[in-house]
């Protein structure tokens, strides 16, 4: 006997078509109903010139401790990151060429006390010869002299003495302030000699930017009525010191500015950090320059894109443009829009399906 399925296949078939496109009709998703966004009209504005350009940050306080003697590094006691104390040892060097010479030294002190009473002896005895009319004046002027002679020598053995004991003391490199460890130069085995680097310390508590502005931009950045840092946060604050080199590099031919910054600000940077400079309003008002902007809720950025929504024929287009400094709620437009163009106040509304001007 056949099943009633295998009997009838041409009219189960389409009850499993129909259930099953019931079933994917409901997981569908629903058609986005339309989205009216409000839009605004690009209109040329008049603004005072700005530079806007990459700084980098660097300690106010930052000191590159080297080695003042030679000698192998037997230990390096810290690494970068590590906060260390005014004095505390940062590497220790091999002290054995020190230590002789501390040793040698003494030995030239006490030949040199032993000669200065040899010569105290004698000056003591040529005198009372001289009192008794036994020697001749010129004799007793010879005692004289090696006496001072004796005494120069003591002195100058004192003072070899202190400069090997002070030598034996740079085999202990320490810091030089509070601060933090940002490099390491050399390592454990390493030879250290006078001079050569080998632990860059800074003090975290002031951080400033320098930044390298064009020569041919240096007019215009000394007139800016503003010159302000962004943070990280996005925020724009003021320096509370700003000094500009009075020369210029004679191969990049750039000036450079440093913008102290205040302990609350630095508290969020590090040395080495990218920040971006703002030197605004740099002309005076009967300079100014017609410029365009948009709300900076109409600027769509995405990774190394920024866009904004144009309005044509009843919808959306995106376009990207080249975005200048932002200010006062605008962001400034120096290439991709043009006076006249209409344009989404809100970006992210703007790109939702069913988006309508």
């Amino acid at each position: 006997m056949r099943s009633p399925v295998s009997a009838h296949p041409t009219k189960v078939l389409p009850l499993v078509w129909l259930v099953s496109m019931l079933l994917s009709g409901l997981a569908a998703p629903a058609i986005a109903a339309d989205v009216t966004v409000p839009t605004t009209v690009v209109q040329t504005g008049r603004a005072g010139r700005s530079l806007d350009m990459d700084g980098a940050i660097q300690p106010v306080r930052q000191a590159t401790v080297s080695a003042q003697t030679a000698g192998n590094v037997l230990a390096l006691n810290v690494k970068a990151g590590d906060r260390v104390k005014a004095g505390q040892a940062l590497a220790q060097l091999d002290a054995r060429v020190a230590a002789a010479g501390v040793a040698q030294s003494d030995a030239g002190l006490a030949q040199a006390d032993a000669n200065l009473r040899n010569a105290r002896t004698q000056l003591d005895r040529t005198r009372e010869l001289r009192g008794q009319g036994y020697i001749s004046q010129s004799a007793l002027d010879n005692a004289e002299n090696q006496f001072k002679a004796a005494e120069a020598a003591v002195a100058q053995a004192r003072a070899g003495r202190s400069q090997a004991t002070l030598a034996q003391g740079f085999a202990s490199v320490n810091a030089p302030f509070d601060g933090i460890v940002l490099a390491t130069h050399l390592d454990t085995g390493d030879l250290a000699a006078p001079g050569r680097p080998i632990v860059t310390v800074y003090a975290p508590g002031a951080l400033r930017a320098v930044v390298q502005v064009p020569a041919s931009q240096a007019a215009t950045a000394r007139s800016a009525q503003r010159i302000e840092v962004q943070l990280p946060d996005q925020r724009w604050v003021a320096p509370i010191k700003k000094t500009d080199l009075p020369t210029a590099d004679a191969v990049s031919q750039t000036v450079e500015w440093r913008l102290d910054l205040s302990g609350a600000d630095s508290a969020l940077l590090m040395p080495g950090q990218t920040v971006r400079v703002r030197f605004a309003d740099a002309a005076g008002a009967d300079q100014k320059l017609a410029t365009l902007s948009v709300p900076d809720a109409a600027v769509l950025r995405r990774g190394e894109l920024t866009a904004v929504y144009v309005a044509q024929d009843r919808q959306f287009v995106l376009r990207a443009i080249r975005a200048g400094s932002a200010q006062g709620g605008s962001t400034e437009v120096l290439a991709g829009l043009k006076a006249g163009d209409r344009i989404a106040t809100d970006a992210v509304k703007a790109g939702l399906a069913g988006a309508r001007p």
